[in-house]
């Protein structure tokens, strides 16, 4: 018993990181509502819905990040077993024949071995390899955000490229019906081969564009089989043409209450505690180590002579390391390296933590008014597009400035549809910055 409680003595406690770097109160801007766990249920998207849902259950990179949980399960389970002693079982048997008989002898036997953890080296081991578990279920609440968000990002990819291809579509019979009518006109000798020609490139251009769209649209489809687990070419993706309506933007919340929730943050965070657990099992395994031995042979003749020689083989080892040539003052000085790169790196993600989410908020913020300024722009474009193909009709206007104001008005609608699907995967990066998401 005195043995024990020099033991839990001299165990090392588990104690607090500060944090190691200066961090704002608040983010720059909030809204008033929270997100809710399932961000993704805000865009009121089913087919995004079970996409989600299916890559949680099914996705490679989350079932991964659960086998290296299983791993580090197994790994704290293995360093707690030196806390129990080891027994070992045996078995022997031998045959002796002289020249009237045959001897047969059976023996079985036990031995028993124990190290006393007087240091705690053992038990900061333990606990190390408790931590690290720790930080394995941070990897998959990680992943879990990552592969949410990252479905979310390339569905409303697809959705804007199958946008894209309806309006390429509408662009190209635009611009056939413009090449028929310019056409016309040539052989009507009110217009110039010239003109002929450069409308029958825009139509040409625009066909392009739409090859390029169709090529898109098929490697987004892939990416989302592979992010739910599924080869690509073996899953229906779902048809969806329409953008859904962003909800305000959610509470950002205190600095302290993103270190809380964002699974890389905690996992920095756990890393620091295992290696200064790291730190005190090297200093302990420079101290002397006791070790208890015990053996019973069941060849002894009565109950009596077995516990006899039980006891008597009860014996006590002490080692004491003098010389290894530094080897353990190294193990030490690497431990505490190990751990004072782990303070580093944790400022760093710290750091990186709030400037995704100012990233976000400003980008989100910009973009929103960028996609008003372009359906200005879309509008303005229209009518001057109107206004210069009919003066030119009458021929007040030469045919140039009709393809000019064409060519501009068709990727002004282009860049719209663009600029939307920025404008919401600002949104899926703000919270997948405020770790929503997190189960």
């Amino acid at each position: 018993m005195l043995l024990l409680s020099a033991t839990t003595a001299c165990s090392v406690a588990i104690k607090d990181v500060p944090t190691p770097v200066n961090l704002p109160e608040k983010f720059s801007v909030t809204g008033r509502t929270q997100a809710p766990n399932q961000w993704w249920l805000t865009f009121n998207d089913s087919a995004l819905n079970r996409l989600i849902d299916q890559a949680l259950n099914e996705s490679f990179t989350v079932l991964a990040a659960f086998n290296r949980l299983e791993q580090a399960r197994a790994v704290a389970k293995k360093s707690g077993a030196e806390l129990i002693p080891a027994v070992n079982g045996s078995f022997g048997a031998t045959q002796k024949s002289t020249d009237s008989s045959t001897i047969n002898s059976l023996t079985t036997g036990l031995a028993a071995s124990y190290e006393l953890d007087l240091w705690g080296r053992i038990r900061a081991n333990l606990d190390a390899a408790e931590l690290d578990t720790k930080a394995a279920e941070e990897d998959v609440a990680g992943a879990a955000i990552s592969v949410s968000a990252e479905i979310a990002s390339n569905w409303y990819k697809l959705v804007e490229q199958r946008q894209q291809l309806a309006l390429l579509d509408n662009q190209i019979k635009v611009n056939h019906d413009n090449a028929a009518m310019i056409t016309t006109r040539f052989r009507l000798g009110q217009a110039t081969a010239a003109d002929v020609f450069q409308q029958s490139q825009l139509l040409e251009f625009v066909i392009g564009s739409r090859l390029s769209v169709i090529a898109n649209i098929s490697v987004l489809e892939n990416q989302l089989a592979i992010l739910i687990g599924k080869s690509p070419g073996t899953v229906v993706i779902p048809e969806q043409h329409n953008f859904p309506v962003l909800p305000p933007i959610p509470e950002t919340g205190l600095s302290a209450d993103l270190i809380q929730r964002r699974p890389d943050l905690r996992k920095a965070y756990f890393r620091i505690q295992a290696a200064d657990q790291r730190i005190a099992s090297a200093i302990a395994d420079r101290f002397p180590k006791l070790s208890l031995s015990a053996g019973i042979d069941t060849s002894a003749p009565d109950l009596q002579s077995l516990f006899n020689n039980w006891m008597a083989t009860i014996a006590g080892n002490l080692v004491m390391p003098l010389i290894d040539g530094g080897r353990r003052i190294a193990e030490v000085e690497r431990s505490q390296a190990v751990s004072a790169e782990a303070v580093n790196n944790y400022a760093n993600a710290l750091l990186n933590a709030v400037q995704e989410v100012e990233n976000a908020l400003i980008q989100e913020h910009q973009q929103y008014q960028l996609t008003l300024n372009l359906n200005k722009q879309v509008q303005l474009s229209q009518l001057a597009t109107v206004q210069i193909r009919s003066r030119y009709v009458y021929g007040a206007m030469d045919f140039l400035r009709v393809l000019s104001a064409l060519l501009s008005q068709q990727n002004l609608e282009r860049n719209r549809l663009l600029a939307q699907q920025q404008l919401i995967d600002y949104r899926i990066n703000l919270y997948r910055a405020l770790a929503s998401g997190r189960n």
